[in-house]
């Protein structure tokens, strides 16, 4: 699918991963609804891109929430043909503590946001996509680009409820590709390693030298539109479909 005047759902699109995707599909010809929290910063970026960009307050956990935004959507662009849900939050959490077991509503929380949110804003683009005349003369109507994390696979200390968020993240990601196939709608998923946004830029720096160490090569961390190049790829090749692609340089991490 190529982007020209095609609209693009970005959860997660004020910060990070999602801005540096909302950046880069529009120097590509998209229209883009950014989906988020976090007005005030979404309003500088629209600032400076211009009309192409769009800011729609957004919880992702939240069923209303989403399907008012969608709609809002169709009505300020006219269809949607692109979703990246990067929205999520990654609280650190323990089976048990030194105070006791883990505290549910935390557990239930990041769940909530990063596995319930991914596919409650996916059904609901789904839903619109499935309208669109097929795209270039194929039968394709859609993209739909999640993310996950390396956490998934190697989640570490701490992080109990981020991996299982992720991981079925992951798992969802051949089955809605078979659920919507016959829609024309393709489903991807992104599995990030360490990839720094701003906020690395306030760790210590013993303790972001230690988490370059562990890439295998190149030595260093990823970079937010190196994540967006690979949504890019992802939405541009046709073939690429029910896929989880770790993109991680080599990284495999340990316990802590």
């Amino acid at each position: 699918m190529k982007f020209e005047n095609k609209v693009a759902v970005i959860t997660g699109g004020a910060f990070g991963l999602g801005e540096a995707t909302v950046r880069r599909y529009i120097s590509h010809g998209a229209s883009v609804a950014i989906f988020d929290l976090n007005e005030d910063r979404a309003k500088k970026i629209i600032n400076e891109l211009g009309s192409v960009a769009r800011f729609y307050k957004v919880d992702v956990s939240n069923e209303a929430s989403v399907k008012e935004a969608v709609s809002a959507v169709i009505i300020d662009f006219g269809a949607i043909h692109i979703c990246n849900n990067y929205a999520g939050i990654a609280w650190a959490l323990k089976t048990i503590g030194k105070e006791g077991p883990a505290d549910l509503s935390k557990f239930r929380k990041v769940i909530d946001v990063n596995l319930v949110g991914t596919f409650n804003v996916s059904k609901c683009v789904a839903w619109e996509m499935a309208k669109n005349e097929p795209i270039d003369g194929t039968l394709s109507r859609g993209a739909i680009i999640n993310t996950a994390s390396v956490a998934a696979y190697e989640g570490q200390i701490g992080q109990i409820a981020y991996a299982a968020s992720k991981g079925a993240v992951i798992s969802m990601t051949l089955v809605m590709a078979r659920d919507l196939a016959r829609n024309g709608i393709r489903v991807n998923t992104i599995v990030p390693g360490l990839i720094h946004t701003p906020l690395f830029d306030i760790i210590p720096e013993e303790a972001y030298n230690s988490l370059v160490s562990q890439t295998l090569h190149p030595k260093r961390l990823g970079q937010a539109d190196e994540i967006a190049h690979l949504s890019q790829y992802l939405v541009e090749n046709d073939y690429m479909n029910g896929e989880s692609v770790r993109m991680d340089a080599a990284i495999r991490m340990g316990p802590r």
